[in-house]
């Protein structure tokens, strides 16, 4: 569903917004890390996110990603929340990608964290994978 130009435009672009839908009806924005890890769309969260519980209700979310010289791109998907027991490996691939570090230790809140370490962390915040199906991608690219 996505074109080349989309693929190229999130390989170089991990900032985004997530648009949920609240109880309310109405939209919800917070900001995020997006990256594709093997063909799929991730993000990182944790389980006790309002956002996560408002995907698990209703899965529908948008993603906006903007890049002031390069444009921006908008993708409608459905997510998956991921929150089984390969989550802490999932997420060091993911930030990894996020990170541009191949190996070596992860960034994580104003420190760097082993390996060993950062999966620890993941399983001690409750951390869940976004993944997200695309339906439908537009922007100015």
């Amino acid at each position: 569903m996505l074109s080349d130009d989309d693929l190229a435009f999130l390989d170089r672009q991990h900032s985004a917004a997530m648009i949920t839908v609240g109880e309310d009806g109405l939209p919800k924005v917070a900001r995020v890390g997006v990256a594709r890890v093997d063909g799929r769309l991730w993000s990182s969260g944790t389980a006790g996110r309002v956002r996560t519980q408002r995907l698990r209700a209703d899965p529908r979310c948008v993603l906006y990603v903007h890049d002031v010289a390069a444009g921006w791109l908008a993708i409608e998907t459905t997510v998956t929340v991921l929150d089984g027991p390969e989550v802490p490996a999932q997420s060091v691939q993911l930030f990894r990608v996020m990170q541009d570090k191949p190996e070596g230790p992860l960034s994580w809140f104003g420190g760097e964290l082993d390996e060993a370490t950062f999966r620890q962390q993941m399983v001690d915040e409750r951390r869940v994978i976004y993944e997200f199906e695309t339906h439908k991608s537009y922007g100015m690219r």
